[in-house]
Parts: structure tokens; C-alpha cells; sequence
């Protein structure tokens, strides 16, 4: 055995006593075909909002370019699957449904210190220069996963995994020693196309296509203004992000629930109403998801996302709920919330709430709302 495959030996070993459930090694050029595709996506404008990968497509295309001294890339894994089907989550209209990754303590948090450790050991045995990113660079990740052996990119563009389904967090360290690199996994979706048949917005253009433009995890987190018109009974009660796609893959069947307990959700976050969501303010929202990917969102985006929901619920007895973010000082909330009193008041109490938002609104687009 050489010396690098001594350290690599003992980076594994370390690599599951931190708590790691994979870990595979790349060549930094492994993937010289993530530039075309990179280019070819943004050119149809599927990345929507998101500017920062227009603005970072070199660096991003090319591990090498972000860091020209890059030789290998350590790709980990860290499971966070479900202890129950998300699909599930979808039937009761009640509640406000939080994505899987985020009913948990951020696992950026988790998995940036882990990582961090891991790479020390790595700079110490080799002598060699480390740059850790945990979805923090320019960096994909998950075509990297992929040379790296730990899983391939399913049609619905996620990581899937034998052994963990599509539930892994993903983690790199560029390093400038030279590793003995894994083989990358084979493709293994066959003629499966679970995934593509039950997004609700038909965001796949193709097999491994994504326009995240028509994504609702895409439109509930990083879209900025209102959900359009088209999405809104699409996104049922899907409050933050959507694991529909990730959900419905075959390969979960070998899936077990996060080991990592700061992973596994959170029973506030789980079985959350949106009758209790709406009536957050800006204080609550921050102490009832700190430490958490939602509280990135901000209590404005969020309840946009609710009142969606609410108006989805067929519960008229939130309409009292709603009728109060009439008045809420962002306009995204009030236009949000026009179109959920739209939904679920009777004709009587939903002409009054008009008169009484009509004398004191003054935004063209929240006005608008009320004759979409």
C-alpha cells in the first residue's frame, strides 16, 4: 500500500467516525464536460433569478479555476433520510409542509465543522494545502459526487445513491495532493422516470434537465416576488422547498432514517399548522426556526409561501388569519394574502375585506391581485 492510499484509508476510517456515511476522491479535471452543460442551461435560462451562477460560471465549470492548484477533490456524503414517506405530508392540507433538509439544525452548520476536521487530518498526513466548501463556492457538488463513485445524478438532477437513496448531504475538499481517485458510479435510473411523471409543475424539460424556473422549491425559496399566478395550486401546502422528485425514486427503498441527530427533524418543524404559521411575526419566525435553512428566507418570503398554502387549504376558518396580513407593511405578504382571501372567503365577507384593503393600498401589483 503507497503512502496515498494510506491516507486515503485513514481519511475513510476518519470519515465515519465523524459521522460520514461516504466518501469518494475525483481528479480536479474529472468532469471537462460541466462547462457545455453549464453554459447550455444558462443560455435557456433555466437558472431564473439566480444571477450568482451566471456570474460565477467559469469558476464554477472548472474546480480548477477556482483554485488552479487543485489535484483531488474529497467528495462526503452525510444521510438525512426521512423516518417517513414526505409524499405523505402533501394529504393534510392543514399543514404548512417543510422540506426534509430543513426540519433540521442547518446542515451546513453540521457539516462544515465535521469537514473541517476531516480536512485537517488530510493537511497534516500529506502535507498538502485544503479548501473545504459545503454549498458555499462555486463548486457542483453533485456531478463531483458522482466521479467520486458515491452515487450518480438521477433524471431528476439530486445525487442518488444505492445505499441512501436520495438523501445525501453533500461536502468537498479541494486539495492540491494527488489521490488515488475512485471510478466514477454509472448511471443506474434504467427506464424509471418516477421523478419527471410526478413534479406538479413539469419542470423537466428532459431526463437530467431541470428549469428551476417552473421548480416550487426553486419559487418557495429563491425566488424573490410573488409565486406566479400558473404555481400557486400547484404548490398544494409545500411552505418551503419540495421533495416530491426526491420522494417518489425507487432507489429510497434501501434508505434509513439520518443517523447524525441534529439531522433528523425537528417535531415543531415536522407537524407545524399553518394557522399557528401565519400568525408568526417577525420575532417568532426567527426563534421558532433559528438554526435552521428556513430562517434564511426571511418572515416575509415565508409567509408569502403560507398564504399560498392557506388559500390551497379549503379552510375558510382562516380567513380571520389571513384578513390580518392585509395590512402587513411588505407588499409580498399583502399580495399574497389578497389571493388567499380570494380562495377561501364567501362573497359577503370577501366584498368587505376589498372596500376596507382598497381605501389603504396603495401597490399597483398587490391592487392587481385582486382581479387575477
Amino acid at each position: 500500500m503507497s503512502s496515498n492510499e494510506r491516507i486515503v484509508s485513514e481519511l475513510q476510517d476518519r470519515a465515519e467516525a465523524l459521522g460520514f456515511d461516504a466518501l469518494g476522491i475525483a481528479a480536479a479535471d474529472a468532469r471537462p464536460d460541466l462547462k457545455e452543460k453549464l453554459e447550455a442551461a444558462l443560455e435557456m435560462g433555466w437558472h431564473g433569478d439566480m444571477d450568482w451562477m451566471a456570474e460565477t460560471k467559469s469558476r464554477r465549470a472548472d474546480p480548477q479555476t477556482l483554485w488552479p492548484d487543485a489535484k483531488s477533490i474529497v467528495v462526503v456524503g452525510i444521510n438525512y433520510g426521512p423516518n417517513q414517506d414526505p409524499m405523505d405530508r402533501l394529504k393534510d392540507k392543514g399543514l404548512g409542509n417543510i422540506s426534509v433538509y430543513a426540519q433540521s439544525r442547518d446542515y451546513h452548520d453540521v457539516v462544515k465543522g465535521k469537514l473541517k476536521e476531516l480536512a485537517g487530518l488530510l493537511a497534516r498526513r500529506a502535507g498538502a494545502e485544503v479548501k473545504v466548501f459545503v454549498d458555499t463556492a462555486p463548486l457542483m457538488e453533485k456531478p463531483l459526487a458522482e466521479a467520486a463513485g458515491i452515487g450518480w445524478q438521477g433524471k431528476h438532477s439530486v445525487l442518488v445513491s444505492r445505499e441512501f437513496g436520495s438523501w445525501l448531504f453533500l461536502g468537498a475538499i479541494l486539495t492540491d495532493a494527488q489521490l488515488p481517485a475512485n471510478d466514477p458510479h454509472p448511471e443506474s435510473c434504467g427506464s424509471c422516470t418516477r421523478c419527471l411523471d410526478v413534479c406538479p409543475t413539469d419542470a423537466f424539460p428532459a431526463p437530467f434537465k431541470l428549469d428551476a424556473r417552473k421548480c416550487l422549491a426553486y419559487l418557495n425559496n429563491e425566488h424573490r416576488g410573488q409565486i406566479p399566478l400558473q404555481y400557486r395550486k400547484p404548490m398544494g401546502n409545500r411552505v418551503f422547498g419540495c421533495d416530491d422528485c426526491l420522494a417518489v425514486c425507487p432507489w429510497n427503498k434501501f434508505a434509513s432514517r439520518a443517523r447524525e441527530t441534529r439531522l433528523q427533524a425537528k417535531n415543531a418543524l415536522a407537524h407545524t399548522r399553518l394557522a399557528d404559521l401565519l400568525a408568526l411575526d417577525d420575532g417568532a419566525f426567527r426563534a421558532l426556526f433559528a438554526g435552521t435553512p428556513v430562517r434564511r428566507l426571511g418572515s416575509a418570503r415565508f409567509l408569502r409561501n403560507c398564504l399560498v398554502a392557506a388559500g390551497n387549504s379549503g379552510d375558510s376558518g382562516l380567513v380571520d388569519k389571513i384578513a390580518v396580513h392585509l395590512r402587513h407593511e411588505s407588499p409580498l405578504v399583502r399580495g399574497m394574502a389578497v389571493w388567499a382571501a380570494r380562495q377561501l372567503a364567501s362573497g359577503k365577507v370577501l366584498a368587505g375585506l376589498r372596500k376596507r384593503h382598497l381605501e389603504i393600498e396603495a401597490d399597483s401589483e398587490v391592487l392587481a391581485e385582486w382581479t387575477m
